[in-house]
């Protein structure tokens, strides 16, 4: 018996180990993306790298402020694998974001990346809310060179809480961390989330609901 037992903790450790042996990361210096490829993965393949390029690697333009005539004042310009085909499979994406003064974006949140803030000039304010059921708020208004990171998948927003333009780099561990906004989600899905649910959730009333659907 006792001789059974062991050999199930040795054969389970060694499943642990190889468990903990998987590497995740390239397996080849660079996959430079094929968008045109008929090939379909969980990501983009990559094309020949005898035919990658120093372009491939490069993006000009991050020094280019963001359009804030918008209703939230606010302009993300990316670096992802659309616009640097040789970041795929690196997990790595990086934006600049502007805000015009009172600039917001609005509650979202990335269920596959964590986030790290770095403010360039202006005064922004970020903040973050842990889930249920504590639903801490941790927020922080931070200054040129501040940074400020947060969580996988933990609700956040920022806001410009200054007089003059606000700029800030924002870089997330992953090719593609995906964006929920809750807002958006909740009144501008497509069909319409009924009505009814919708004014019991949030404790109001369907007249409400109906122009906050419209406006989404």
């Amino acid at each position: 018996m006792a001789a059974s037992v062991l050999f199930c903790i040795i054969t389970a450790l060694n499943f642990i180990c190889i468990a903990f042996a998987f590497d995740p990361r390239p397996l080849q210096d660079f996959c430079v993306a094929d968008p045109t490829s008929p090939v379909r993965i969980n990501g983009i393949p990559c094309k020949d790298p005898t035919t990658a390029k120093a372009d491939d690697f490069f993006y000009r333009g991050l020094h280019v402020p963001g359009n804030t005539s918008n209703p939230l004042g606010a302009a993300l310009t990316p670096v992802s694998v659309a616009t640097v085909p040789g970041l795929n499979t690196l997990g790595l994406t990086l934006a600049r974001l502007d805000f015009a003064p009172n600039g917001i974006i609005p509650p979202h949140y990335h269920p596959r990346a964590t986030e790290l803030l770095t403010v360039l000039e202006g005064s922004l304010e970020v903040g973050f809310v842990t889930s249920s059921p504590a639903n801490v708020h941790y927020s922080k208004v931070l200054e040129k060179g501040d940074v400020f990171v947060v969580p996988v998948g933990l609700l956040h927003y920022q806001r410009n809480v200054g007089s003059a333009n606000t700029v800030a780099l924002a870089v997330v561990n992953s090719q593609n961390a995906g964006i929920v906004a809750v807002t958006n989600g909740v009144f501008g899905a497509k069909p319409p989330i009924n009505r009814q649910y919708l004014a019991k959730a949030y404790l109001l009333d369907e007249k409400t609901i109906s122009r906050l659907q419209a406006t989404f």
